[in-house]
């Protein structure tokens, strides 16, 4: 159960990763759009909003990579704390700018978080 735990959380961290380059770097080209909706104007002004958003995305990844390789107590604390912020934000994100990121950002989060409870 734990391969199967640190799986999980290492594909929530890579999911991160991807945010945070869809968001910081890409937002104004084709993938951000595409994922966004937003004409190029409205994507060149939102385009701060989502980079900041893509930071913190980078901090949630920094912190599962960290919980991996951190020994125990400390990575197993670290990943139940990183990954309950992953689903707290997804949760929130779904429920006040789309849906979508309940499926993408909180489901997974979930996965990976139940998965650790369970190895731990």
């Amino acid at each position: 159960m734990e391969t199967t735990a640190n799986v999980l959380v290492g594909l929530v961290a890579a999911l991160h990763v991807y945010f945070l380059v869809l968001e910081m770097f890409l937002w104004q080209k084709r993938p951000g759009r595409k994922l966004s909706g937003f004409d190029a104007e409205l994507a060149r002004a939102t385009a701060p909003l989502a980079a900041n958003q893509g930071l913190y995305n980078g901090f949630l990844a920094a912190g599962l990579v960290w919980g991996l390789a951190a020994a125990d107590p400390t990575g197993h604390r670290a990943l139940i704390f990183f990954l309950s912020c992953v689903v707290i934000a997804g949760v929130y994100g779904g429920l006040t700018a789309n849906r979508r990121i309940l499926v993408a950002q909180a489901v997974p989060g979930a996965l990976a978080l139940g998965a650790v409870m369970l190895a731990g």
